[in-house]
């Protein structure tokens, strides 16, 4: 593991291209989620290099960011006292 952070932290400071396993690191998931991706759709683009698939790093932060979620109120933090309230005198 260290390996691949080594290798990813040089990529970046270099090549802006990522193999499956560094971009899988960078971006937090399992190389074999990011393979699974790559074949079903969903995933960050990427790019065919001869016969090799690389990620660009600016395209995953980017994957990244457009997969941002709002914030939802946990279940018990919702004003249900509200509704209740508006029959009574």
């Amino acid at each position: 593991m260290d390996d691949e952070n080594e290798r990813a932290a040089r990529a970046k400071k270099g090549s802006p291209f990522l193999n499956t396993a560094q971009a899988a690191f960078y971006i937090g998931l399992s190389q074999r989620t990011l393979e699974k991706m790559r074949l079903k759709g969903g995933g960050p683009q990427f790019r065919k290099h001869g016969r090799y698939v690389r990620y660009h790093i600016d395209e995953l932060d980017d994957w990244s960011k457009g997969r941002a979620q709002a914030t939802r109120p946990e279940d018990g933090e919702h004003d249900s006292g509200s509704a209740g309230e508006g029959g009574r005198s």
